[in-house]
């Protein structure tokens, strides 16, 4: 059987237990703060930001790691791996894919690499990763793990809420005019990926209510095989929302992720989000 490294990137937001047991390499985004440059979940973690943002003079930016990142893992890799599968967050959110694609075409075709788009971000990339992981298990070789994720990125969803549009605008994450909504009718507005990019769902004015339609989303699709709720910096509401689905799938089951200091930059304090992988063939 092919030895196939699987890659991502900070922003898939699994914890280190998943990491160990998918064996799982993660390439870190880049958080700025002021003069400081922390590598995403390396350098700082999600607490920690979340204890700095109230007190930052210049509002944090994010980057994208280097090429030169990605050739010197990639290469690292190759030493006792016959192919590399990468999936990535979304290019319409980020230019970590593309500094991928430069890393791979500067390393040539020593081992076969495969670059995965996978139109979406936090632990809905996640699951992504995770599935490469599993086809990778099931003796699948490295183009045709790329294929069937390419031809299932529909089945991977992501919504969430934030107390603000202001976050997402700032960093250009979503258009003015919906930022503008926002702030006029103090909302708690739903948002969801759709084909890689962050659009509106729903427009709620509360928190509670907010909850109920991220509980309303995961249960108006078709099927769950996999599901995670995540946060920001409430964990009390994101385990609420999690009891809720203990009819969907065995509490055991149900993913509790805290958003990467990275994502939690473009969503802001308080953000809550469901997270879903329907399953191949819904």
């Amino acid at each position: 059987m092919a030895r196939i490294a699987i890659v991502t990137d900070s922003t898939a937001d699994l914890n280190a237990n998943l990491r160990e047991r998918y064996e799982i390499t993660v390439v870190p985004l880049n958080l700025h703060i002021g003069d400081e440059v922390f590598r995403d979940q390396i350098d700082i973690s999600s607490d920690q930001f979340m204890e700095r943002l109230p007190t930052a003079i210049t509002p944090p930016t994010t980057s994208q790691p280097a090429s030169g990142l990605f050739e010197e893992t990639f290469r690292a890799l190759t030493a006792n791996h016959d192919a590399i599968v990468a999936v990535l967050i979304s290019s319409k959110l980020s230019g970590t894919y593309q500094s991928a694609v430069i890393a791979r075409d500067a390393i040539g075709t020593t081992v076969p690499i495969e670059i995965i788009d996978s139109l979406n971000a936090s632990l809905s990339l996640g699951f992504q990763v995770i599935r490469a992981a599993e086809l990778a298990k099931e003796g699948l070789d490295a183009e045709h793990i790329a294929s069937r994720l390419r031809g299932s990125s529909g089945e991977y969803h992501l919504a969430f809420f934030v107390d603000t549009l202001e976050y997402l605008q700032r960093g250009g994450r979503i258009g003015r005019a919906a930022a503008l909504v926002g702030s006029l009718l103090q909302l708690k507005p739903i948002l969801r990926v759709d084909e890689g990019q962050v659009v509106p769902y729903e427009r709620t004015r509360t928190r509670a209510k907010a909850l109920t339609g991220l509980e309303s989303f995961v249960r108006g699709l078709p099927r769950i095989e996999k599901l995670g709720v995540l946060y920001t910096s409430d964990p009390a509401s994101a385990l609420e929302l999690a009891e809720r689905f203990s009819d969907l799938l065995p509490r055991d089951q149900i993913i509790r992720a805290q958003m990467s200091p990275v994502i939690s930059t473009h969503v802001g304090p308080n953000a809550v989000g469901v997270a879903v992988f329907e399953g191949e063939g819904a």
